[in-house]
């Protein structure tokens, strides 16, 4: 063969190469990348929100982080989100929401994304932590989200329904969670239209600002010396983090509580619960986000869907350690586990 000839020959299978190696890694690249931030790790919503995104079969790529309850490591996401163009952001958490997307009087502020669409979820109060105006239209252009709690009305009339004899109610929290101080403030409040009294106590802090678990069984015999009927959780990842500590404690101390989070009452010694389950809330964002990114909705004129279905569920080796067990007319209603 001709030197010029094999030359040409050459050039065609080289150029036959790339193409075919720009062609494959087009083929490879996904038509959207989602960016995930979770405050405790890839949990029962984030797989939710997985098998909601594979079922639609929206082509995306999941890049997923944890901030591991640590702050700290927020404004960096802020950062790698804006790095890897990501098309939306999904925050899990008040503590994550507000770090990655600010409050209402943060819209103009470069630390945190106002230009990329966002979805949150598990958020105790999204209207009360100032991340939206309203479930109805969020005020903001590129947020929208989900909403999982029952209303605390409903909790408290879960009490009675189980405890008529109710009046006072005990609960911990959190100054280190935004969330846990909104949620004190939202039950003081209602104790005040719904006649019961509250008592309220701070988890001690360590010197690194953060709650001491050591503090959980102090402020427990506190609760105990009060004379509290009920305790009820409020928001607090901290608590949900140290479940069994906090949940045994209070039956050592003969007190039941009501968990927003089933797992406590599944996998821990809560007696009650009324909530939804965390794979269905990563579903309802999974749907948020298919109206963003393939119907080409704009966040800010969705409004933050709720979910509309709730688990009630007892625990009945709580129940017989505590001599509290459920009337015939909540066993019609409420699933049992040991």
């Amino acid at each position: 063969m001709k030197p010029l000839k094999i030359a040409f020959v050459l050039m065609v299978l080289v150029s036959t190469c790339i193409w075919s190696t720009t062609d494959t890694r087009a083929q490879s690249k996904k038509e959207f990348t989602i960016y995930m931030v979770f405050w405790r790790g890839c949990e029962e919503a984030c797989a939710g929100f997985k098998e909601y995104i594979a079922e639609k079969g929206i082509d995306a790529e999941l890049v997923i982080r944890n901030a591991n309850r640590d702050k700290a490591k927020l404004p960096a996401f802020v950062e790698e989100a804006r790095a890897l163009e990501a098309d939306l952001v999904v925050t899990w958490g008040t503590s994550v929401t507000r770090g990655i997307a600010g409050t209402l009087s943060d819209q103009s502020d470069p630390r945190f994304i106002n230009d990329i669409p966002v979805v949150f979820m598990v958020v105790a109060d999204p209207v009360g932590s100032q991340v939206i105006v309203s479930y109805e239209k969020t005020g903001r252009a590129n947020v929208t989200g989900t909403r999982n709690r029952v209303p605390e009305t409903v909790n408290i009339n879960t009490i009675r329904s189980y405890f008529p004899a109710f009046k006072r109610l005990g609960l911990l929290y959190n100054t280190n969670e935004h969330n846990s101080v909104i949620k004190v403030q939202e039950i003081a409040k209602l104790a005040k239209t719904m006649n019961f009294e509250l008592v309220a106590l701070e988890l001690e802090l360590g010197s690194d600002g953060k709650p001491k678990t050591e503090s959980i069984p102090v402020r427990m015999a506190e609760l105990d010396a009060a004379n509290v009927d009920f305790i009820y959780l409020g928001s607090s990842s901290f608590l949900d983090v140290h479940r069994d500590i906090f949940t045994q404690s209070a039956v050592d101390h003969g007190i039941p509580v009501l968990s927003p989070y089933e797992r406590l009452v599944r996998d821990s010694h809560a007696l009650l619960s009324i909530a939804a389950r965390y794979q269905d809330v990563g579903r309802l964002a999974g749907r948020q986000v298919k109206s963003i990114l393939i119907d080409g909705q704009k966040p800010g004129d969705l409004p933050v869907l709720s979910v509309d279905q709730y688990a009630y569920v007892i625990n009945m080796t709580t129940a017989r350690k505590l001599n509290m067990f459920p009337s015939v007319e909540i066993l019609q209603i409420a699933e049992t586990v040991e």
